[in-house]
């Protein structure tokens, strides 16, 4: 099923899907100003609630008063993207693989929606944790076509997540990619305020370059994409050959490491683009987005 084929029906199937998850999901509001999620790990893998005085959050130099923190239990939505374009440097068998890793790994409440990717996102699964079902929908994987790569994350966001929110906050992309566009109508930098402006964390399998470091008009080369689209919006990268134990990595930080900063923003502009920086005492690990894009209040 092309993700831009039926709309209505995919309107319905994403409404029924946030009906589903709500039951389970934790509501977060809004209220006034801005909700930041951040993955904190402590030395130790200590497991007791921070306090709000242990941490500062800086826009653009300028620190802002945190209002409250909150240790966010709530079950994840997680959207496997896979490059199944022509030359992608893996088997289809080691695509279903690495796909069927995060199956296993996912905790309860959780749910996994899986697309594939050439010129057009097509639909695999829908949001479920059913194994089983996951492994009977991969038998449509297919190589073929070229890499639309930025296409691919928006109609992600905006398609399959957003429809999601607020009442789900903790949503991620995993993507397994070597950062190849060959032709998106998107831009690199569209691709990144996506995912900044909605909250969403991107993690990436990453495949080798398959064009051996060829130099790209108006975008990084392919491995630079992968990395600055993930570092940016404060995910994990991995080879895609640790499949297994990134997913293990990523599902336990997305249930037992995530946290909400709420916050007013002063001596800023909503305007611009406000460079985050999030510091904790000795001993933390602290990742967040690094910018809030323009128009973010």
């Amino acid at each position: 099923m092309k993700l831009f084929v039926a709309n209505v029906v995919l309107l319905a199937l994403f409404a029924c899907a946030a009906s589903a998850q709500s039951r389970r999901s934790a509501a977060a509001s809004d209220g006034e100003g801005t909700t930041l999620n951040i993955t904190v790990k402590r030395e130790g893998n200590k497991t007791d609630l921070l306090a709000l005085d242990r941490l500062s959050l800086f826009e653009n130099g300028n620190e802002q008063k945190i209002s409250s923190l909150t240790y966010d239990a709530s079950p994840s939505r997680i959207v496997l993207l896979i490059d199944n374009s022509q030359t992608i440097g893996a088997n289809v068998e080691a695509l279903k693989k690495a796909v069927m890793e995060f199956a296993y790994e996912i905790f309860e409440g959780d749910q996994i929606f899986v697309l594939a990717y050439d010129t057009t996102p097509e639909i695999i699964q829908e949001w479920t944790d059913d194994a089983k079902k996951i492994e009977a929908s991969l038998g449509t994987l297919r190589k073929k076509g070229n890499p639309y790569l930025f296409d691919a994350l928006d109609a992600t966001v905006t398609q399959v997540l957003a429809p999601l929110m607020p009442g789900t906050r903790k949503t991620a992309i995993v993507v397994v990619t070597d950062g190849l566009d060959r032709g998106s109508k998107r831009s690199f930098d569209f691709a990144l305020n996506q995912l900044q402006s909605q909250n969403v964390t991107l993690y990436a399998l990453q495949l080798p370059d398959r064009t051996g470091g060829a130099y790209r008009r108006n975008q990084p080369k392919p491995p630079q994409v992968a990395t600055q689209l993930v570092e940016a919006s404060g995910g994990l990268i991995f080879p895609f050959e640790e499949a297994q134990s990134a997913a293990k990595l990523i599902c336990e930080e997305l249930r037992k490491n995530r946290y909400l900063i709420a916050y007013n923003p002063t001596n800023t502009s909503s305007f611009d683009e406000r460079r985050l920086l999030v510091v904790g005492e000795a001993g933390m690990s602290i990742r967040t987005k690094a910018a809030q894009p323009p128009n973010v209040k």
